[in-house]
């Protein structure tokens, strides 16, 4: 196929101008400037051969300057567009695959993505807990893991920075960055377009199109379309669940008038709308009237513990996922001789609508587990930075944040869990109990002052939830290199963050049980009188009156005194039932004790040497210091701490404020800082490169958030660090061969961790981190007689086992008050369910010199299954539930490149 695009008049320019009217995005009049006239587009013969930088001469920004990867002395890895496409990286997720030092997982809905760099990492399940990874996209911060998930047609390339990055990207970098770059406009028409098809029926068609619209400006589009059956099966509701169906487009406008100054302007929007993220069991409850029995005796089903890859689940209503994301942003770069100023400015909105039967069985016990989530996020950057050949350069720069998060949620019972209720309290009172004797026996110990009969786990009612936060922040930052000789650079840096944050809910249950003050003494008290009375009765024959009672007593001082233990020890066993208490009214923020607001501030620092050994070597010192904000539990989790806890139940003035059964916890977790002390070499041969990072890196105050069956416990760690070795290399023995290996050796522990949501963890290793983690990738590009490429592409990576969750908070023992007793179970779970990754993936390409290419692919060859997460089953005490990953899949695809 030929383009006749002379001059690049007429019909061809309509369209391209058509293809990107979608933008509306005006560009401002600015001074004209004389340039040199640009060459216009000749007539395409044949697609160009496109020499692909490798290993470290690849150019990165990682400093917010454009350097080779050898002369950048930051630990990054760099994903480059020709890798992306080679090794059917549909999204941010699949990068892990090439990244060594990166984990990525999707869980609980297609809105959370969770990244870990180096083993640190969190947020994304929590709308209020930003992650420790920083995510930008072509300069502009992205506050949540849900903007981040597209299919990349118009990727540059992607780079993960290692360690704490806050002295250039802010608060929020204290684990580390990932920066996704994607392709500016060019003044020469071109593009790609790709058409796959695949197992599960999986079709993906994206394309990329890009040129002139006059002397001074040009354009771009990507645009992209993704859609797979489920791999899993729902025999509850008779749907597939876990399918893909996402669309996306993104329009750059490109404005030069000069060589001195350019303003690009980009607008993007996608839309994803699918069944996601399928639940199965894998251990059932143990002991008296396990889960599974009392939902099979419901009518309802779970999935076998034994065969979780069987890729079947029950639930009685599909998973939904409704994200709809988009905003724009304007770069303006300017400059005056050495010194170039930049101005970026950017607005997002994410909307995120998202409903599950979030008990995972096909019983109808959680009828509605229901969220609207809404973002609206204002970003404004300026730097200005010198770029001359002096011994000193530098880079100034300040950031505004401004976010609102609103949230409504819902969480209501279905019209099986009274039932299942019943038999739950049945078993857990030795059979002493039912529930409507339970409901009796409360409203007699009352006095009839409450009426509980029939009003318990009835079908609609539940939790409701309304959560808004404003968030604001500031950043000032620096950095400036010195060489003090021609081989020896020394780099000092300094950042200042400043945030705030205001927040306020409007929660109510109304969920009957949960609110009955079980443990006290006066029902407890009351409820044995009424047990005392009811067993008079049943052996005497005789009314329950004060004299008649009195009479037996008097009469039969050891029988009485038996009958009164016996209904005493009865009553005692009601506090046990507070497990099912899940929904306990709400204390709201803000209050008379609690304002709703957080303010920290933080500097982080950066001090580097750098020296040159020779043209191929280069070495490097660093220390630094990272800061991620305070933040904020979204959730119906969310307690007063201890001490407002104690303040309320002891301070007359704070009396209003006193519910039945409000426990403590955290509204907040305090801001992370962490530090890296690291040392590394870089070293580029030509036919090889090499990168070798050795660090020690810790958080304090690690934000961690555990699933605790029906909530998230927000928790910060005192203290969590890790030594790591870090290799990365590339070769290119032959000319037609490159070969990549990536090592990461990980050996983290948390130095003091007393508060965690299954007890103190202090000296033991944090889950989620692999000890060892490799990636091995090779490519052979095959040159045929006739200009035509073969290229095979093939990557592996292996993850040693690692645990997945530090322990399931609901096998911990405690006591009759909350305390822990013992967290040995809820550890020795947690420990003997470990994930080990071994991961194939592959392609072969033949690629015509017109541009024509023909791909075969395939992803998880070896269809190797793991569990990616484990939780413990919402109110299923002993059950615990998990996350499947992805089946192998395969697939071809059509390519033309102009």
């Amino acid at each position: 196929m030929k383009l006749n695009v002379a001059g690049y008049t007429g019909s061809a320019r309509v369209a391209l101008a058509g293809s990107v009217a979608v933008l509306a995005l005006a560009v401002p009049a600015v001074a004209q400037a004389q340039t040199a006239p640009r060459e216009e587009a000749q007539p395409a013969t044949e697609a160009p051969a496109v020499t692909e930088l490798t290993g470290n001469e690849i150019v990165v920004t990682a400093t917010k300057r454009e350097q080779t990867l050898q002369d950048v002395p930051v630990a990054v890895t760099v994903t480059s567009a020709q890798t992306i496409e080679r090794a059917q990286i549909r999204d941010i997720r699949d990068l892990s695959t090439v990244v060594p030092s990166l984990r990525v997982n999707t869980l609980q809905s297609s809105a959370n993505t969770n990244f870990y760099i180096r083993g640190f990492g969190n947020g994304a399940n929590n709308a209020g807990i930003e992650p420790s990874v920083g995510l930008f996209v072509d300069g502009v911060y992205r506050s949540r893991s849900a903007s981040m998930i597209t299919d990349l047609p118009d990727v540059q390339r992607i780079e993960v920075l290692r360690g704490p990055q806050s002295t250039l990207f802010g608060k929020n970098a204290s684990a580390g960055v990932i920066s996704l770059v994607t392709k500016e406009p060019q003044f020469k028409l071109g593009g790609n377009m790709e058409a796959s098809y695949g197992n599960y029926n999986a079709i993906i068609a994206k394309g990329y199109i890009t040129g002139p619209l006059g002397e001074n400006v040009a354009a771009s589009l990507a645009a992209g379309y993704n859609k797979r059956d489920g791999y899993v099966t729902d025999l509850g509701s008779n749907t597939k669940a876990n399918e893909r169906n996402r669309w996306f487009t993104r329009g750059q406008l490109l404005f030069e008038p000069s060589s001195d100054f350019k303003v690009r302007l980009i607008g993007d929007y996608s839309r994803i709308d699918e069944n996601c993220c399928a639940v199965v069991n894998v251990q059932r409850s143990p002991g008296f009237g396990p889960s599974q029995i009392i939902t099979n005796l419901l009518g309802g089903k779970i999935s076998d513990p034994a065969n979780p890859f069987a890729d079947v689940t029950y639930s009685n209503i599909p998973s939904t996922n409704k994200i709809d994301n988009w905003g724009f942003s304007g770069q303006m770069d300017y400059g005056v001789g050495p010194l170039k100023l930049t101005s970026i400015t950017a607005y997002r909105k994410t909307k995120a609508i998202t409903n599950q039967d979030s008990d995972f069985t096909s019983a109808d016990l959680i009828g509605r587990n229901f969220q609207n989530l809404r973002i609206d996020t204002f970003t404004q950057e300026f730097r200005a930075s010198t770029d001359w050949d002096g011994p000193i350069n530098g880079l100034l720069g300040a950031f505004y944040f401004n976010e609102t998060i609103n949230q409504n949620n819902q969480l209501l019972l279905g019209n099986d869990f009274r039932n299942y209720a019943d038999f739950l309290i049945r078993g857990q009172s030795g059979g002493a109990f039912t529930l409507p004797q339970v409901e009796q026996l409360l409203t007699a110990a009352t006095g009839g002052a409450n009426n509980y009969i029939g009003q318990s786990f009835v079908s609609g009612r539940g939790f409701t939830e309304q959560y808004r936060l404003k968030n604001e922040a500031f950043s000032i930052f620096g950095q400036v290199d010195f060489k003090v000789s021609d081989r020896l650079t020394l780099t000092g840096g300094l950042n200042y963050t400043h945030d705030s944050k205001s927040y306020s809910t409007n929660n109510v249950s109304n969920e009957v049980f949960s609110a009955i003050p079980l443990s006290s003494p006066t029902l407890l008290a009351g409820a044995a009188q009424v047990l005392t009375a009811q067993t008079f009765n049943q052996r005497t024959g005789l009314a329950p009156t004060p004299a008649n009672i009195g009479a037996f007593a008097a009469a039969n001082p050891a029988v009485y005194q038996a009958i009164v233990a016996g209904s005493t020890a009865a009553a005692n066993q009601l506090p046990s039932l507070a497990a099912l208490q899940f929904l306990p009214p709400f204390l709201n923020v803000p209050n008379a004790l609690e304002t709703g607001r957080v303010k920290d501030g933080q500097w982080s620092v950066t001090a580097r040497l750098a020296y040159d050994v020779n043209d191929h070597l280069n070495v490097y010192a660093a220390y630094a210091t990272g800061y991620k904000a305070a933040s904020i539990n979204l959730s119906r989790d969310s307690r007063p701490s201890p001490a407002d806890l104690a303040t309320i139940q002891t301070n007359p003035a704070y009396t209003a404020l006193r519910l039945n059964n409000l426990g403590s916890g955290s509204r907040f977790a305090d801001p992370e800082i962490s530090t890296v002390y690291e040392a590394g070499l870089k070293g580029n041969w030509g036919v090889a490169s090499a990168n070798l990072a050795v660090f020690k890196q810790s958080i304090k105050g690690f934000q961690s958030n555990i699933f605790a069956g029906t909530g998230f416990r927000l928790a910060n760690a005192g203290k969590q660090s890790t030594f790591g070795i870090e290799f990365e290399g590339t070769a290119r023995p032959l000319k037609e061969l490159t070969l990549s290996l990536g090592l990461t050796y990980l050996d983290p522990k948390f130095d003091s961790f007393l508060l965690s949501g299954v007890g103190d963890l202090t000296g033991t290793r944090p889950a989620g981190i692999s000890p060892l983690t490799a990636s091995f990738g090779v490519q052979w590009d095959q040159e045929l007689g006739n200009g035509d490429h073969l290229i095979l592409h093939g990557d592996y990576r292996y993850e040693a086992p690692f645990a997945l969750v530090e322990g399931l908070p609901n096998l911990v023992q405690r006591n009759s008050s909350g305390a822990i007793i013992s967290n040995t179970a809820a550890v020795l779970a947690a420990q003997s369910r470990k994930q080990e990754i071994k991961l194939l993936n592959a392609s072969l390409t033949y690629a015509m010199a017109n541009g024509l290419e023909f791909t075969v692919w395939g992803r998880n060859i070896g269809n190797q299954r793991t569990i990616l997460q484990i939780f413990d089953s919402p109110v299923q005490i002993g059950s615990i539930s998990g996350y499947p990953s992805e089946p192998r899949t395969w697939g071809g695809a059509v390519r033309y490149r102009f």
